[in-house]
């Protein structure tokens, strides 16, 4: 057997180098580049084999290890799950910011392959610096947090396990079925330690994403019951998307009528101007999605985890209405008694299209009232005007008018995703990135440095709070390094806006939500509003910033930021409160059963009513 005398972390960088994905016959290389924050260990581990080279990986230098993963995984989802940014820190805390990245690819389905450092395997030196101990055992360290938020996790204690390790992670992060977030721990001296690695191992892969078929059974069980429904309706989650489905789903609807509602991963699969495109669906859903949910007999659910957000807390959806679900995923195919239709979405999609040849469905034309009367309203809401100065909405309409069809939106956490889902309307396929399965904050941040690296050509706007900006805006200064021209859209209404509003609809007074200073008599934080300048503090890092209070100053940021040849950032000001509400949606939070005031007691007696109407399972 032929071998080659490497370090562990030299094979790493030569393994991840040599992986390709295929699908429909088209070849993806897996691997381009690697997100890095160097420390004690891994600077001189996997560092030395990056910088040695021998291989066509571009080094990323990320600014926080949680920020940098999070742009990873924005990157994965913009690519349709074809391609990663693995990412490197080193050990104890280096490694610790990576987990929430890790819960938020997991969660939403994206492969990330993290590789944190970790602390001696032959434990001479030990404890090192940034090491916590655990008295119970000398085998616990802090990486085995990662297990509770990765698809995979191992920790590489010699470098022959580096060969069983590597072929593991690929296998999850090819897999649409079982793809999140894979951890590979790196004892710091291991990364540097030699063995005679088989050339074999090295070689170029190909992992093939094979597209799971629909057996005849499936597909005449799922025929069979939407023959029988007189008001259908489709979900089309992001399963759909990543699964390049549009297609094959537009041609389902074309040919039956089915209206659809849309996920906020989703969103943008087909066109906002479909006639039967009723936009999204649940508690940040739209009136004409919601109307027709509520009525519907029949509910198929393509390519969507049925989360919360999707189904009201389960109280869209009445016991008479039957699911069924298409599904490349077995646990999210069973959900809330759908009937599991376990296969790739295209293939289910077309199958079923062939199965339901001659069947309309039933509530074609009340979709298409409910449709018209919901763009009035989102109409109403983009043009919505206020003397007290620029909202919410009527700021999101003006940058969604002014963008072009190949621009790139990008959200996460707060109320802009409900006022997105509801109002956004995207251009092409694919412009519509949403990650709303973790609800990161500080995902639209450093997600959008993850989206401009995949699709570098087209201008990315990503939408956010002033919270979400205080939290996590470190890889700003990584688009200005790249020179990435990217727009941070930031929407300052003085404090968590969206929990703000939370708290008041479930009876309490404002509390700990908006950014105020404390009072000197009081000792509350109920003093004057913070006047916090980020556009100043976006210039001292060197982007182009815009202070915006006006629809004139907005508009005519927007045309000067296409000059630039760097990120820019707009501070709009936007008025408190100025977010669409819930349309005839629910959603379960934990309101207080025992409370002095009257308010709370009625939200929690609101609660036991709708917890009523909710399916069970």
């Amino acid at each position: 057997m032929e071998t080659i005398r490497l370090t562990m972390a030299q094979a790493l960088v030569r393994f991840l180098d040599a992986q390709y994905v295929e699908l429909d016959g088209a070849e993806h290389k897996f691997v381009n580049n690697i997100f890095g924050v160097f420390g004690h260990g891994c600077v001189v581990g996997v560092g030395q084999a990056l910088q040695q080279g021998g291989h066509s990986i571009r080094f990323l230098q990320g600014k926080n290890e949680q920020n940098m993963a999070l742009a990873a995984t924005a990157f994965a989802k913009q690519k349709n799950r074809l391609e990663i940014i693995p990412c490197v820190s080193s050990i104890g805390p280096g490694a610790m910011n990576m987990v929430t990245a890790a819960g938020c690819a997991t969660a939403n389905r994206i492969p990330l392959l993290l590789l944190p450092g970790d602390t001696f395997a032959c434990r001479q030196p030990d404890p090192v610096l940034q090491q916590a101990e655990f008295f119970h055992s000398f085998g616990q360290t802090v990486t085995d947090a990662f297990r509770g938020v990765c698809h995979y996790f191992d920790r590489i204690e010699r470098p022959e396990q580096l060969m069983t390790a590597a072929i593991h992670a690929m296998r999850v992060l090819t897999d649409p079925a079982d793809t999140g977030a894979v951890c590979l721990a790196m004892p710091q001296d291991v990364e540097g330690e030699a063995y005679d690695y088989p050339v074999s191992f090295l070689r170029r892969r190909v992992w093939h994403m094979d597209r799971r078929t629909p057996t005849a059974a499936q597909t005449e069980r799922a025929a069979r019951i939407i023959r029988e429904a007189k008001k259908p309706l489709l979900i089309c989650g992001g399963g759909v998307r990543y699964s390049l489905a549009g297609d094959a789903l537009e041609k389902l609807i074309d040919a039956t009528g089915i209206p659809f509602g849309e996920t906020q991963a989703g969103k943008g699969t087909l066109s906002w101007e479909h006639p039967l495109n009723l936009g999204g669906i649940g508690v940040t859903g739209t009136q004409s999605a919601n109307r027709i949910a509520k009525d519907a007999d029949v509910v198929i659910a393509v390519g969507t985890r049925l989360t919360d957000f999707t189904t009201s807390s389960k109280w869209l959806f009445g016991e008479h209405t039957k699911l069924v679900s298409i599904n490349i995923c077995p646990f999210d195919a069973v959900k809330m008694d759908g009937e599991p239709i376990i296969c790739d979405a295209r293939e289910g999609l077309e199958a079923l299209t062939k199965a339901l040849a001659g069947y309309r469905a039933g509530n074609i034309e009340a979709a298409k009232k409910e449709r018209a009367e919901w763009l009035r309203i989102a109409d109403d809401w983009y043009h919505k005007e206020d003397p007290r100065g620029l909202t919410q909405t009527r700021a999101l309409g003006i940058i969604n008018e002014f963008m072009q069809s190949a621009d790139i939106a990008v959200g996460s956490a707060g109320s802009l995703p409900g006022d997105m889902q509801r109002l956004f309307r995207p251009g092409d396929r694919d412009t519509y990135h949403m990650e709303y399965g973790f609800s990161n904050m500080g995902y639209e941040t450093n997600g959008a440095l993850g989206v401009k690296l995949a699709c570098p050509e087209n201008e990315v706007y990503t939408f956010f709070g002033d919270g979400t900006y205080l939290m996590a805006h470190s890889e700003l200064v990584t688009c200005l390094q790249e020179g990435l021209r990217v727009h941070f859209c930031l929407f300052d209404n003085s404090g968590w806006g969206c929990i703000e509003n939370l708290q008041n609809n479930q009876g309490d007074d404002t509390f700990g939500t908006v950014f105020r200073f404390r009072d000197p008599k009081t000792g509350a934080l109920d003093g004057a509003i913070m006047p916090l300048d980020f556009a100043k503090s976006a210039e001292g890092y060197g982007l182009k910033t815009y202070s915006i209070h006006t629809e004139e100053e907005l508009r005519a940021a927007l045309d000067d930021a296409l000059k630039q040849d760097k990120p820019v950032l707009y501070d709009i000001k936007v008025l408190p409160g100025s977010m669409t509400p819930g349309y005839e949606s629910w959603w379960r939070v934990g309101v207080a059963e025992v409370s002095e005031s009257p308010r709370v007691a009625a939200a929690y007696d609101s609660l036991c009513e709708h917890v009523k109407d909710t399916r069970k399972f």
